[in-house]
Formats: C-alpha cells, structure tokens, sequence
C-alpha cells in the first residue's frame, strides 16, 4: 500500500475511533490502517477510543496491533489511553487495557505527569479506582 493511501486511512481510523464507530473502524482496520499510528495532530486511534469510552472499539484495536501504552501527543489528546479511559470514568475500557497489557503504574506526559489511578480518584471514578486497585496500581 502507498504512503498517502496508508496515511489517509489513519486518519480516517483515528475520526472513526473518536466517534465510536466500531463497525468503521473494523472496515479501516481490514482495509490496512495502522492501528499504531498517529494521525497527523499526533493522536493515536486508541487514545480517542479510550476518551469515549469505546470498549469494543479499543478491543478491534488492540487486537490489530495498537500499543495499549502508546502516548498520545495531539492538541487536547495529551497521554495514554488508559490514563485517557481512568479520567473520564470508563471502566470497561479501562479493564479492557489492562487485560491487553496496559501499566496501570504508567504516568502520562513521558513518566512526569498523573498515572490513571490518580486520573480516577480525581474523577472521582471509585469503581474505576477500584479496576485499576485490582490490578496492584497505588
């Protein structure tokens, strides 16, 4: 596949994702999106499921090779996905990272920023608090 081709399925992944369209991002994905690459604002496919709370979503993604750790680094679209899940209370998505692999020990914004468990329990979000406290993050 062509570069420009590549890059305009990434960033019609990354609108898909955003907007919770599952079935267009499964499309996207068996078309030859990268599910690991940014779109042109440094936004990554995952990261804008994870901020919608897109559970099914974020699990097409991980399954199609998305880093579950992956910075996202777009104006507004700072951090990780599972910080990204954890601030907005979406617990689901929250416990679907994890199970793909995500550190719930992981600060944002290159080790200097929140981890999700801080995100949660400024929510506050106890029942996501409480996901990420399942896994061992304190």
């Amino acid at each position: 596949m062509n570069r420009r081709r590549r890059k305009k399925l990434t960033k019609r992944l990354t609108a898909a994702a955003m907007s919770g369209a599952a079935p267009e991002v499964d499309r996207l994905l068996r078309a030859g999106a990268d599910p690991s690459a940014a779109d042109a604002d440094g936004t990554t496919p995952l990261y804008a499921a994870c901020v919608q709370g897109s559970a099914d979503t974020a699990r097409s993604l991980l399954a199609a090779g998305a880093p579950p750790d992956a910075e996202s680094a777009g104006p507004g679209a700072e951090g990780t996905p599972l910080c990204a899940a954890a601030c907005w209370g979406h617990t689901e998505t929250v416990r679907t990272l994890l199970a793909h692999g995500a550190d719930p020990g992981l600060r944002e914004d290159h080790g200097t920023g929140r981890t999700p468990l801080e995100w949660a329990t400024a929510g506050p979000h106890p029942e996501t608090a409480d996901a990420l406290r399942a896994t061992g993050a304190r």
